[in-house]
C-alpha cells in the first residue's frame, strides 16, 4: 500500500525530533517500561545527585564511569568508601592519615599543575581560615619567591604563619610531603584509610583544583556528603559541579543533606528509606501524589526539571 508523502515526511520528522533530542553525552540510566530513560548532562543539567544506601550509589558510578570511558571521556573517581575497582586507572592518589602526598598546593603551583599561585593561596586560606589581609600577604610572598611550600609558611616568622599554626598539626606536616603525584587522564583519589575528615577534605580540595577546567570528562563522588563534610570539602564541590561544556559530575551519596540536595541538577533516587524518599521528592519541588512513586531495590526514579516542570521517570537499574 502506497504511503501519503505528507505522512512519510511526518514520520521522518518524528524520528529527527527523537534522535536530536538528547546529545553525544547522553547515556542509558534506566529500563522503564516503554522505553531506556536517558541522563543527558545538556539536556537535563551536568550534575547528578545520586542517593541509596549499601553499595548502590558505587555501582552507579562505576557504570556511569564505564559509559564515559567508551566515548573516550577522561575519569576522575574520589572514592571514600574503598570499593571502586582499581584497575584501568592511569593515576591512583592514595590517601592515608600520616603518609605523605604530595599534595601541596603552593609547590604545585611553582611545578605549573595547579593554575597560579593565587589560587594555590586560596586553598591555603580556606584550610586554615585566614583572614583577607594575612592571605593577600602570603599571595606576596608566595609570588616573590618566599615562600615555596606550605610547611614553609607555616614555619615563617609572619603572622599568618601564627594563624596557620592554631589548627596546624603533625598529620599536615607529613600530608604536604612528597613528590607530586601524577595527574593523568583517568584518576582515582582512594580516601577509603583517611580516618581524618580534615585530611579527605584537604586532600578533596587540592585535587578538585587541579582538575577543575578539565572538559571531556567525568567526575564521581563517592560519597559526596562526607566529601562535603569540611569547610575545605565543602569550598571544593563549586569547582566540580560548574555547569561546563563536555563535562559530566556525578555527586553520590548515601547521605540525604541539605548541602547535597539544594545543588542543582537532576537526581537519581535509588532504594533508601521511605522518609528519606520523601525527603528528596520534597525537595525536587515534587507534589505529593501518583507522581512520587516508591522506589524499591532494583529500581531508580529519575527527577529532572525544565524551566516550565517537574519530571519523574522510573524504571529497573541498568547495573
Amino acid at each position: 500500500m502506497n504511503v501519503p508523502i505528507s505522512v512519510y515526511i511526518m514520520k521522518c520528522i518524528v524520528k529527527m525530533v527523537i534522535c536530536v533530542k538528547y546529545s553525544k553525552l547522553a547515556v542509558e540510566l534506566l529500563k522503564g517500561v516503554e522505553q531506556i530513560i536517558y541522563y543527558d548532562p545538556v539536556y537535563h543539567g551536568r550534575t547528578l545527585k545520586i542517593f541509596g544506601i549499601d553499595n548502590d550509589p558505587t555501582k552507579m558510578i562505576k557504570y556511569l564511569a564505564d559509559k564515559y570511558l567508551e566515548k573516550d571521556y577522561g575519569i576522575v573517581i574520589f572514592d571514600t568508601t574503598g570499593d571502586y575497582p582499581k584497575e584501568g586507572f592511569e593515576s591512583i592518589i592514595k590517601i592515608e592519615d600520616g603518609k605523605p602526598t604530595g599534595l601541596d598546593p603552593i609547590k604545585m603551583a611553582k611545578e605549573g599543575i595547579i593554575d597560579d599561585p593565587y589560587t594555590a593561596v586560596t586553598i591555603v586560606q580556606t584550610i586554615y581560615e585566614l583572614d583577607r589581609s594575612l592571605t593577600e600577604k602570603l599571595y606576596a610572598d608566595v609570588l616573590f619567591g618566599k615562600i615555596e611550600s606550605v610547611p614553609q609558611a607555616a614555619s615563617a616568622e609572619e603572622k599568618y604563619a601564627e594563624v596557620i599554626k592554631e589548627s596546624y598539626t603533625s598529620l599536615d606536616e607529613t600530608f604536604f610531603q612528597g613528590s607530586t603525584p601524577n595527574f593523568g587522564n583517568s584518576i582515582l583519589v582512594d580516601l577509603s584509610d583517611a580516618h581524618s575528615i580534615t585530611i579527605v577534605g584537604m586532600a578533596f580540595l587540592i585535587v578538585a583544583a587541579v582538575v577543575r577546567k578539565r572538559r571531556h570528562i567525568f567526575i564521581g563522588l563517592d560519597d559526596a556528603a562526607v566529601l562535603a563534610y569540611t569547610p575545605a570539602g565543602s569550598a571544593a564541590i563549586p569547582l566540580l559541579t560548574q555547569p561546563m561544556r563536555g563535562r559530566a559530575t556525578a555527586l553520590a551519596t548515601r547521605y540525604a543533606i541539605e548541602s547535597i540536595l539544594n545543588i542543582s541538577g537532576p537526581t537519581l533516587m535509588l532504594y533508601t528509606d521511605p522518609d528519606i524518599q520523601s525527603l528528596i521528592y520534597e525537595s525536587n519541588g515534587v507534589p505529593p501524589g501518583a507522581m512520587r512513586k516508591r522506589v524499591l531495590k532494583g529500581k531508580g526514579a529519575f527527577i529532572w526539571r525544565t524551566p516550565e516542570t517537574i519530571n519523574v521517570e522510573d524504571g529497573d537499574l541498568l547495573v
